[in-house]
């Protein structure tokens, strides 16, 4: 896949750990925009106004540790939320960028769809 020069690879991943799919994601994108854009089954039920924790995605602590630090808020949220990982966020706190080319989004098991 060849990538445009204002965009990066972002895949998700299935809850089997096999499955999953490759976007080509635009920049200034929030992950959860960027799941919603592509059909992957995210909720998002408050629209990324960081009053739910319904676009709960799961990283590697490789991933993880690329991402900007959490705000207090969605700490909060994530304490609230089923399935937390250490290495959980909401995809509506993060935005795309080039730092993020090659993230790898699990996505949990409540919020998984089969893409088989």
């Amino acid at each position: 896949m060849t990538m445009k020069p204002d965009h990066i690879e972002i895949i998700f991943m299935g809850r089997d750990g096999q499955s999953h799919r490759k976007v080509d994601a635009p920049i200034g994108i929030s992950l959860m925009k960027l799941a919603h854009l592509f059909g992957v089954d995210v909720e998002g039920a408050c629209g990324g106004n960081l009053a739910c924790s319904t676009c709960h995605m799961i990283f590697s602590p490789q991933d993880f540790s690329r991402l900007p630090p959490m705000s207090e808020d969605e700490e909060d949220l994530l304490d609230l939320t089923p399935g937390v990982t250490p290495t959980s966020r909401l995809g509506c706190q993060i935005i795309t960028g080039p730092d993020y080319d090659g993230l790898v989004i699990k996505l949990p098991p409540d919020h998984d769809e089969d893409w088989g």
